[in-house]
């Protein structure tokens, strides 16, 4: 997102008309989630049957991953149109995730057991086999802290029956990270690794002990 100051040094950014056609039972998440992303609700009316036309003015920076969760939270019936509209000045500091993340603690593949042991935990972004290493993201903590976890441990997954039988492991679909969903997602302290075939999230730090003295050095300030 290109900003820039305007001759009196005030920051400027870039805003565009946001145009989302969405059934009315799903309209009053749609608003919510734009006003928390800085956006300013300029027009509601009926747009034929039970859907509603929503138009907003929003800074670009809060668009970024919405289109994914728009179509989650409407369950993929909303229809939205951008469109660039001119520079305003700056609208503030968006609320970012509240989460902590699930972190890797070791280097390997990713065992089904152990992945199915820390569902309570919070949800996978990872699949079993896939290869992690240690500072790694590989899920969304429950709770608001980061939490180191292995998810090399345990039985392998050769060594559980067949899916059908009472020791099959069934895992809970992992949440799929989009590169649209992971910018909007990661914090100041992360970073993403994209290659052709995946994307990666991990920590800057990728031992635990910088991590710390990182933390420190922030509390400091």
């Amino acid at each position: 997102v290109v900003m820039h100051k305007d001759e009196n040094g005030q920051t400027m950014e870039p805003i565009e008309e946001v145009v989302i056609d969405v059934d009315e039972e799903h309209s009053g998440v749609v608003v919510q989630k734009m006003s928390e992303r800085k956006a300013e609700m300029v027009e509601l009316r009926p747009s034929g049957g039970s859907r509603v036309r929503l138009r907003f003015y929003a800074p670009t920076r809060g668009l970024i991953g919405y289109q994914s969760e728009l179509l989650t939270d409407t369950r993929g019936t909303a229809i939205m149109n951008r469109l660039f509209h001119d520079y305003q000045p700056y609208k503030g500091a968006i609320t970012g995730r509240v989460n902590g993340v699930l972190l890797s603690n070791q280097s390997g593949e990713a065992v089904a057991y152990a992945m199915f042991n820390l569902e309570d935990r919070g949800p996978m972004i990872i699949e079993p086999g896939e290869k992690v290493y240690a500072g790694m993201i590989i899920g969304i903590h429950t709770r608001d802290n980061d939490l180191e976890v292995n998810v090399l441990k345990g039985k392998q997954l050769t060594n559980i029956r067949s899916a059908g039988k009472d020791e099959a492991v069934k895992l809970t679909p992992p949440i799929r990270m989009t590169l649209d969903r992971a910018l909007s997602w990661i914090q100041d302290d992360e970073l993403m690794e994209v290659t052709p075939k995946s994307i990666r999230l991990r920590k800057m730090f990728l031992d635990a002990n910088d991590r710390k003295r990182m933390e420190k050095s922030k509390a400091a300030i």
